[in-house]
């Protein structure tokens, strides 16, 4: 049975602990807001983006000609996982990397290559059979955009040069502070632009100068730099959330457990003195008898 002073130290520390967990889920908290007026800013600039490449290929003549969108056989696959640099926020990073496996499953170490994002996609896929191509790390919970145009250059390299066949990120879509969507999101070769047009609605007409064509080779690049940035946008909102949460319901059940912790101190502490009671009557007694 735990003594007194065995309580009394279980408690110190668990308010410790408890100081810590308050700390960083305030950090969190701070840190989310931030990310969240990042992905508030960057969502409205993708979609502008989308809309203008949709322009552009109703305005282009004939097939668009661009490295990014050249489909072929696919011999080696890359799968960038982006999670986070730390831990101690709850089921995000082990939610991410079961997605990813699922996928992995349909493949052999052979055929995909792994690019790992955040310190702790790193540690698992070292001990992985999938080989890592490349790793990015030590992001501090923030977007790094010097990072961010490393990645988006290394990966459009290798698809242009034929070293990699098609590219996936699996990442986690913000939705809100308690919620996000695990994405496994195709992003090389890029989606030819929809041209479609509402029934009865009237062919828009441009000037474009140079072609349209050109503008996609000056485009290109911008826009798979856009997409990788709202991927790690959404990806570091996602973690600043589920991180608060997590420290939130850790330094509500250390407040539990300090309280049965201080309910056992407080019954121990009675029979202790009940016994020292007991023992100065039968003392006082057995000297009158």
């Amino acid at each position: 049975m735990a003594t007194l002073k065995d309580i009394r130290s279980r408690i110190k520390s668990v308010k410790s602990t408890r100081q810590i967990t308050k700390a960083m889920e305030m950090v969190a908290a701070a840190k989310l807001r931030r990310a969240q007026l990042r992905v508030s800013e960057a969502r409205p600039y993708s979609d502008r983006m989308n809309e203008m490449l949709s322009s552009l290929a109703e305005a282009s003549s004939g097939e668009i000609a661009h490295p990014f969108f050249e489909r072929r056989d696919i011999k080696k696959r890359t799968l960038v996982v982006v999670i986070s640099d730390r831990g101690l926020c709850g089921s995000f990073n082990s939610n991410i990397l079961r997605t990813a496996d699922n996928w992995l499953k349909q493949f052999t170490p052979a055929d995909v290559e792994i690019v790992a994002v955040g310190g702790r996609a790193l540690d698992y896929y070292g001990k992985q059979p999938f080989p890592i191509a490349a790793n990015y790390q030590d992001w501090g919970g923030s977007l790094d955009y010097q990072m961010a145009r490393s990645i988006v250059s290394f990966l459009t390299g290798r698809f242009s040069e034929g070293e990699t066949d098609a590219v996936n990120v699996v990442y986690a879509r913000y939705i809100s502070t308690s919620k996000y969507v695990v994405t496994n999101e195709a992003y090389l070769p890029v989606e030819k632009p929809r041209t479609e047009r509402a029934p009865g609605a009237a062919r828009k007409e441009y000037l474009f100068e140079p072609g349209p064509e050109e503008i996609y080779s000056s485009l290109m690049p911008s826009y798979a730099l856009t997409r990788m940035i709202s991927a790690l946008l959404d990806s570091f909102a996602s973690e600043h959330s589920a991180r608060m949460i997590a420290m939130n319901s850790a330094t509500n059940n250390a407040g539990e457990m300090i309280d049965d912790l201080t309910l056992n101190y407080n019954k121990a502490r009675q029979a202790q003195i009940t016994k020292e009671l007991l023992e100065i009557v039968s003392g006082a007694s057995a000297l009158t008898g």
